[in-house]
């Protein structure tokens, strides 16, 4: 059986927070030590841009967000990672794919109808307000990031279901008229993937202002996790774990045993004082180390530059050959 390759995208927009490392870091991490799969890590700076076109952010985002994932121990010699922008290969496919991708099928992605259904619900004459062709075609950028490196496996959360599922309608239809070039990538949802709470018991979400910094100073990491909202029980009345963001924080960087201990010790009535110092040392004891590896690495960007050097040479030694396949199929080479 050929090896499985699997690819992963990271958007560079925002620090990374606790809710991103729990949630899609630290499980591609680990992936990433499978030597049974080929992988692809990639900083897709391209399609930051929909949201953000702020160069300065742009760049200080993608930054933090690479000394983030080889901090917290990417595997980079085993894998390929990358800058999406240093692959103009990519740029070239996602035309040829638009060539051939029906403007019905772009029409039904779920990002662009809800931002049409806002347009609607305020009472705008032009539904398409504020929409841009970034926005719109954004799943075929995504389809050809994927595309380009024969990806066999993606794993998405549910709400990017749908845009593999369009990935997969785009290289049918090119395959159809070109050939069977492209590979069908499989869609891998990750049901397991944890979700935590922020500051204010929503989603942990940059758009709701309640996220934790991933790499602040101890200090400041303490304040943060010292404002997490509690109800107004006092020390010694016994409290509910479940639906409590500090438990919910503190299972998913413990060990069963330390959520064990804590889960009894919220029975005894703990105070939400010492609950949230229990939260702060676990959390901190964690992230000590690739801290310091972060910050080592955000003050020298020419080490993040020659691995995401490094990494574009990789992936371009597999896409190089392969656009110029696909340029022979379609006429143009």
């Amino acid at each position: 059986m050929s090896k499985q390759t699997w690819l992963t995208g990271i958007t560079t927009s925002g620090t990374p927070h606790l809710g991103n490392y729990v949630g899609a870091i630290r499980p591609a991490v680990d992936a990433s030590r499978n030597l049974d799969q080929e992988g692809f890590y990639f900083l897709a700076d391209y399609h930051a841009m929909i949201k953000n076109q702020d160069p300065v952010m742009l760049r200080e985002s993608r930054q933090e967000i690479a000394a983030a994932w080889i901090a917290l121990g990417l595997d980079t010699d085993h894998t390929t990672f990358y800058r999406q922008s240093d692959i103009p290969e990519i740029m070239e496919l996602t035309w040829m794919l638009t060539c051939l991708t029906a403007k019905g099928l772009m029409n039904r992605a779920h990002a662009y109808k809800a931002v049409v259904q806002e347009n609607v619900d305020s009472g705008s004459v032009d539904p398409d307000k504020g929409i841009t062709m970034g926005l719109f075609s954004y799943p075929i950028l995504m389809s050809a990031d994927i595309l380009m490196f024969k990806a066999t496996h993606v794993p998405v959360g549910r709400d990017q279901i749908q845009h593999l599922e369009m990935a997969r309608d785009i290289a049918q239809r090119f395959n159809h008229h070109y050939g069977e070039l492209l590979v069908l990538p499989q869609v891998v949802v990750e049901e397991r993937a944890a979700v935590l709470s922020g500051l204010d018991g929503r989603k942990m979400s940059k758009s709701y202002g309640n996220t934790i910094p991933l790499f602040d100073t101890a200090k400041k990491l303490r304040k943060s996790i010292m404002k997490i909202k509690t109800n107004s029980q006092e020390p010694g009345e016994p409290k509910d774990p479940e639906g409590n963001t500090v438990f919910e924080i503190y299972r998913a960087f413990a060990t069963e045993e330390q959520t064990e201990a804590l889960r009894t010790a919220y029975a005894e009535g703990i105070a939400w004082g010492d609950a949230k110092q229990q939260l702060f040392e676990l959390v901190d004891g964690v992230l000590s180390e690739p801290r310091e590896r972060y910050n080592e690495l955000m003050a020298d960007p020419s080490v993040i530059d020659a691995i995401l050097q490094k990494g574009a040479e990789k992936a371009r030694a597999h896409s190089r050959p392969y656009l110029e396949e696909l340029r022979r199929a379609v006429g143009v080479s």
